[in-house]
């Protein structure tokens, strides 16, 4: 499975009358958030792919209004976003051609803006996925194959500035869910010495900024 990640930024190799060329072997699409549905929308338009995203801490265009128990947000029937055709997986499971995907949108809280969380609270609502998770490892053998994040995990590709420091609760569902893939946005890449894929485990860690591509080999089911 080719997989197209994208985050943060309207990248013009992807927003571009060609993107069918370059990208039509793509099987599937992950936004890691601030982005705008109207980019979503082309994209999904011109590739006719599954697109899940979640959304980031000011993303362009939607800002959903976030229930005060998110347990309601976990299994809960996917929401479209707008008329995109882009799907929002913020704090649920999507399965894709047997692919698990689990998404968590969302930064660090640093001035009380819409879909900022503290530690506390993310871990709060990760502890929410777990039973999902291990019904997961015990149907299929895993507990999820990507978690989608806009945040990346503490440590990982963050920054010590409050906005943009990372999830240590990350960092704790990498160890105990064992994800494939943690793909994440947030952390803008401006220098081709910046980092973008780290290993943490037995998962690949991916900033998504712009775009990215994915090759898996697997077979999902």
């Amino acid at each position: 499975m080719r997989i197209l990640c994208i985050s943060d930024q309207v990248d013009p190799l992807v927003y571009s009358s060609r993107m069918k060329d370059r990208f039509g072997e793509v099987d599937l699409v992950l936004a890691a958030g601030d982005l705008p549905m109207e980019y979503l929308g082309f994209i999904t338009s011109m590739l006719n792919k599954p697109l899940l995203f979640v959304e980031g801490n000011h993303d362009l265009g939607r800002i959903a209004p976030w229930s005060d128990t998110p347990a309601s947000r976990i299994d809960s029937p996917h929401a479209q976003g707008d008329d995109s055709g882009a799907i929002d997986i913020g704090f649920r499971f999507a399965k894709v051609d047997g692919l698990i995907v689990l998404g968590i949108p969302g930064s660090m809280r640093y001035n009380g803006g819409p879909n900022q969380f503290t530690e506390l609270q993310m871990a709060f609502r990760i502890l929410l996925c777990i039973p999902r998770l291990v019904w997961n490892r015990v149907l299929h053998g895993r507990a999820c194959d990507i978690v989608l994040t806009h945040a990346p995990p503490r440590g990982i590709h963050d920054r010590d500035d409050p906005c943009h420091r990372g999830f240590e609760s990350f960092n704790r569902l990498i160890r105990r869910a064992r994800p494939r893939w943690l793909i994440h946005g947030h952390v803008h890449l401006y220098d081709l010495a910046d980092v973008r894929v780290s290993q943490s485990l037995s998962t690949t860690v991916v900033n998504a900024f712009g775009h990215w591509s994915i090759d898996t080999e697997e077979e999902y089911s």
